[in-house]
């Protein structure tokens, strides 16, 4: 299960490395693509393929479907690491994401998020502040 927070900046050659622990849990190819608010998704091939079947379960005349095709498929891309789990974040995805040095990986369950850190500061002082609220609203569904 990919869990955990972890901190890191941007090094020589606009590299980046997956934490270790995070790294461990990863098989096969890795994707990275845009996500909500702002974040990217990093996933390995099988939670890719379990995204993608996702998807394709609602049918193509939805708008929805399509939007988020674009959005999620569209905007991904297949990275390569070395063996220190460093990878250059695509020009595209890093405008996406506002990532200029700090960089935060979240490891939430099933996909690993990537956040600047200041985004990912703000959206934690938001779900901090709010947290009450979202364990009510989970409890009554």
């Amino acid at each position: 299960m990919l869990i955990g927070e972890y901190s890191t900046v941007i090094g020589d050659k606009n590299r980046i490395a997956i934490p270790k622990k995070l790294r461990e849990s990863l098989t096969g190819k890795v994707f990275v693509t845009r996500g909500y608010e702002q974040c990217l998704i990093m996933v390995d091939t099988k939670r890719w393929e379990s995204l993608i079947e996702e998807i394709n379960r609602s049918p193509l005349l939805s708008l929805s479907v399509r939007d988020t095709k674009r959005f999620i498929v569209g905007g991904a891309v297949e990275i390569e690491y070395d063996s220190l789990g460093r990878f250059v974040i695509p020009e595209g995805l890093k405008g996406f994401a506002s990532i200029s040095q700090k960089i935060i990986f979240l490891g939430v369950g099933e996909w690993i998020e990537i956040w600047s850190e200041e985004r990912w500061l703000d959206k934690l002082n938001n779900l901090t502040n709010n947290v009450a609220d979202l364990a009510e609203r989970l409890s009554t569904k």
